[in-house]
């Protein structure tokens, strides 16, 4: 039976931090982001680009969950290095 090799051309991701809210949100504010609001336990952080706005819903929790953080990651666009221990 044959067993799988991931392919060389892939580079190995760091480990992700364990962030609380207000840790991330300073990491996207050195970004450009600004924050717009708060509500309930959320901060909402925007970001003005030339095809319009980016906007990032970040949780104001103690920790974030690692799915959570990936998504953040996603949708700021800000390198994941930035997030890595």
């Amino acid at each position: 039976m044959a067993t799988y090799t991931s392919p060389k051309w892939r580079l190995p991701l760091g480990k992700l931090r364990v962030l609380s809210g207000k840790e991330v949100c300073a990491i996207v504010a050195r970004h450009g982001f600004v924050e717009v609001r708060r509500r309930g336990s959320h901060i909402v952080m925007q970001k003005s680009v030339p095809d319009g706005t980016i906007t990032v819903p970040v949780p104001d929790h103690k920790e974030l969950h690692i799915g959570t953080l990936q998504s953040i990651i996603r949708m700021s666009g800000v390198p994941r290095s930035e997030f890595e221990s």
